[in-house]
């Protein structure tokens, strides 16, 4: 049996002191804020990355550990590359990201653990474009998967030279389930109509997921259809709330549930995500986890 499931609207004044409400510092980058919110609601989650031999790298693996994911092929590379780091200025409705990719752009195909990476029933990518020295070889690796008879789910987030390339299209007849939002899939299919986009990108995976925002989700397999609305909540912080999304639909998809299920349960945990700042806070919290997915028809996890 398988050892795993699975543009600044205004300008920041130059040479002053500018005081901010609030701070505090949380796990970030997409696939963590999956692999943590994954195991949260009861997934089995190995994690391989590439870390730096300093503090946050740590901070990092600890928040893993004590989500109940496994890391036990996080690699450490000592040096001055350290680990990625994001800075979130956030607005009333909208927010400035700084990212330094630090080890995430050194991970290559090298450094994978293909037996550990392979004793799984699923595959998720995030970030695509922020993987630097991994994407010459994503299709190898895609290709490895798929051939070891995995199932393979892709989100590439944001592309931070809007660029939208690398060979995306090409990837994606390996690919199971594609993980876009809004803006992720006009942009990958060059078109501002939404509704064309999703039924472009249909043609070339087998299962589309949009993540809309306020309007909830869909799913678009071959010529069918399916839709959830979004959970009304009261939103503190929407980081992370689309790899929570993530999350929740794969939780379900990989228990073989129907789309229907697997759409309610990303939207579910996306809410679940922006009650609290930070992708993984509200789902660290385990009594207000479970409570929040009791009240909302889901499953309180592990």
């Amino acid at each position: 049996m398988p050892r795993f499931d699975v543009t600044i609207a205004e300008d920041l004044p130059p040479e002053r002191e500018l005081l901010a409400n609030r701070m505090m510092l949380t796990l970030g980058s997409s696939s963590a804020i999956v692999a943590h919110n994954l195991a949260a609601l009861g997934t089995r989650v190995g994690f391989q990355s590439l870390i730096g031999d300093d503090s946050l790298g740590q901070i990092a693996l600890d928040r893993l550990r004590e989500g109940g994911v496994d890391i036990s092929h996080v690699r450490r590379t000592p040096g001055s590359i350290t680990t990625g780091l994001t800075i979130i200025l956030q607005r009333t409705g909208w927010r400035n990201i700084l990212t330094y990719a630090g080890t995430i752009a050194e991970l290559s195909l090298q450094d994978l653990d293909f037996d550990a990476l392979l004793d799984s029933r699923h595959f998720h990518l995030s970030s695509l474009y922020l993987q630097r020295a991994l994407l010459p070889d994503v299709a190898e690796l895609l290709r490895r998967v798929k051939a070891a008879g995995l199932s393979i789910s892709l989100d590439t987030n944001d592309d931070p030279q809007d660029v939208w390339d690398g060979g995306l299209k090409s990837l994606l007849k390996y690919v199971d389930v594609f993980l876009p939002n809004t803006r992720e899939a006009t942009r990958i299919t060059g078109t501002d109509d939404m509704e064309m986009a999703i039924q472009r990108l249909a043609e070339m995976v087998p299962l589309v997921v949009a993540k809309l925002g306020t309007e909830g989700a869909l799913a678009q397999r071959g010529t069918q259809r399916f839709a959830s609305p979004a959970l009304k909540v009261t939103a503190v912080d929407a980081v992370g709330a689309g790899d929570s999304f993530d999350a929740g639909f794969l939780h379900e998809y990989l228990r073989g549930s129907d789309l229907t299920i697997c759409l309610a349960s990303g939207n579910r945990a996306g809410a679940l995500s922006v009650t609290r700042p930070g992708g993984t806070e509200a789902f660290r919290d385990k009594e207000f986890r479970g409570r929040f997915l009791r009240e909302h028809g889901g499953h309180p996890g592990s």
